[in-house]
Order: C-alpha cells, then sequence, then structure tokens
C-alpha cells in the first residue's frame, strides 16, 4: 500500500533515487507511503532486478532502509525548487536501452505524414490533414499492419501520389524502432525536459513505456514522454534522431509498476493516459488516449 496520491494503492514498485549522503544512486521501493533503499550487491540497479526471474518477488522481499517518504521526495524531485541535500527521485531506468516505437497510433500515423509533406510549416498543416483523411477514407484503427487489405490500400495511394514512409511503417509489415535515449540519459519525474533550441514546433507524447528484461519478457511498465521535434523530423525522415533524441528529451517515471498478481499487461492495454498542458500565457491544452 502507497497511501499518496503519486501512486495507485496497490502493486509493487521500483525506482531510482539520489541522497547527499550517497556517492551512487539508490535503487528503491515504496512501502506504506515511504520510499526504502533497497540496493544491495546482488541487485546494484534496476537493470540487474529487472533480469532476475521474479523481479516483483524480489522487490517484495528485499530489506531496505527508509529514506523519506514518498510525497515528501516527490515535492523535492521538481527541478526548479530541488534542495539537492534531500532526497529526490531520478528516472526509473539506468543501464537499459531506451527505444521507441513510432507510428503506433493511426491519429500518430497521420500526423507524421502530414509532418513529411508540410515541411516543418505549422500553417500547412490542417490542410494537408483534410486532404489525407479524405484520401485515405477508411477506418486504419481496424487494418491490420501487412495484411492483404493494407497492401489493397497501399497500392491505391502510390497510384494517387499519396504514398509516405510513414504510412510503410503504419501500416505495413515492419514496424518503426528507433533509440529514444541513450542508457543513463532519461531523466525522472519533476525534472526538466529538454527542447532543442533549434525547433519552433515540437509537443509532449505522453505514452506507457513497456520495461523488459533483455530476453524480451516485459516485467513492467512505467509512464514516459516521448518529446518530439515536429518541424525537424518533417523536414526529413533521416533526422528522426535529432528529432528525438536530445538531452533530457526521454522522461519517465515516477516508478515502474513491475508485473505481478495485480498488474499485467492486459491492465496496459486498458489504462488511459491523459495530458494537460498549461501555458504562462493562459494557454490550455488537455488530451487523452488508450490502447482499448
Amino acid at each position: 500500500m502507497t497511501n499518496t496520491t503519486l501512486l495507485p494503492n496497490e502493486g509493487l514498485f521500483i525506482g531510482r533515487a539520489r541522497t547527499s549522503d550517497r556517492s551512487h544512486p539508490l535503487v528503491v521501493t515504496v512501502r506504506d507511503g515511504t520510499v526504502f533503499d533497497i540496493t544491495l550487491s546482488m541487485a546494484p540497479t534496476v537493470r540487474d532486478v529487472c533480469e532476475m526471474p521474479d523481479p516483483a518477488g524480489y522487490v517484495q522481499a528485499a530489506r531496505g532502509e527508509p529514506i523519506g517518504s514518498l510525497d515528501a521526495i516527490a515535492a523535492n524531485s521538481f527541478q526548479a525548487a530541488r534542495d539537492s541535500q534531500k532526497p529526490y527521485l531520478l528516472s526509473p531506468v539506468d543501464l537499459q536501452a531506451v527505444k521507441a516505437s513510432g507510428v503506433t497510433f493511426v491519429v500518430s500515423l497521420l500526423e507524421r505524414v502530414i509532418e513529411e509533406q508540410a515541411r516543418g510549416s505549422a500553417e500547412k498543416a490542417d490542410a494537408i490533414r483534410a486532404d489525407i483523411a479524405g484520401l485515405i477514407g477508411h477506418d486504419l484503427s481496424k487494418l491490420k499492419p501487412g495484411s492483404p487489405e493494407a497492401m489493397e490500400i497501399k497500392a491505391k495511394l502510390i497510384q494517387r501520389g499519396a504514398w509516405s514512409q510513414y504510412l510503410e511503417v503504419g501500416i505495413g509489415p515492419d514496424a518503426e524502432i528507433f533509440t529514444k535515449c541513450q542508457p543513463m540519459a532519461s531523466v525522472g519525474f519533476g525534472a526538466d525536459v529538454g527542447l532543442h533550441p533549434v525547433s519552433t514546433w515540437n509537443n509532449p507524447e505522453p505514452e506507457i513505456a513497456m520495461i523488459a528484461a533483455s530476453s524480451g519478457k516485459i516485467v513492467g511498465a512505467t509512464l514516459g514522454n516521448d518529446v518530439n521535434l515536429r518541424d525537424v523530423e518533417g523536414r526529413s525522415a533521416l533526422l528522426l534522431g535529432k528529432a528525438k533524441d536530445n538531452n533530457a528529451s526521454a522522461a519517465l517515471g515516477p516508478f515502474i509498476r513491475l508485473c505481478d498478481a495485480t498488474f499485467s499487461i492486459d491492465d496496459v492495454k486498458q489504462a488511459i493516459v491523459r495530458l494537460k498542458v498549461e501555458g504562462e500565457d493562459g494557454f490550455s491544452l488537455e488530451g487523452a488516449s488508450s490502447m482499448a
């Protein structure tokens, strides 16, 4: 039980924290609203825990030392007002590779086609969006990538001169996979997110990030922000690295919820991710998405 609004009241959680009296990041878990240091020689990193046969069982049984309340540590994790002498949260992953998959949703797919054709011009986006939607005239959410039906649509779009590399990875047989950041380069809860100064058209992409062992077995999930520079990617797909992988542009956390009897991939599929952006000028934007 966590007894806090930051995390659900059930589940097993693992993350990382920094304290002023340790020279290395701590592997931590949460119990009854308190954060415990469970860093041990047999599992000095989150990656080591994830490689175990039963990560959730290990975390549940691990003995630990309390370092503070979750609410206090979370409050101190906001970079702008952080006291470095007190514990604060880091990204919950460390040595793992951080990968992402593009155009996994129909809306995202069409937006990438728009980026490609708009060539970084936000002003052209609305007109292209309407044109593409009218041209396809299909509910792509029910279309299986790589299927004969998908290939039929591909042929029609090529004939019309409207085929795109983004449609290739969206409804074709092969997915788009890219590196989001280097190991140890993601930032955690409360950290400032990085935007490359050359970009004037960019957006957050809130998502559920799956945590996997090197075997490919999914062991948990966390929240992620796949920051994207839309004007940069729109100029060329070969600039994807510059559009996606920048300092502090991969945000994860606050914790990994480990798979156990109370949490599985089916729960992830039913989850709803909500985003609210509030600007200093009064601008407000809200949205939500789900795999269900």
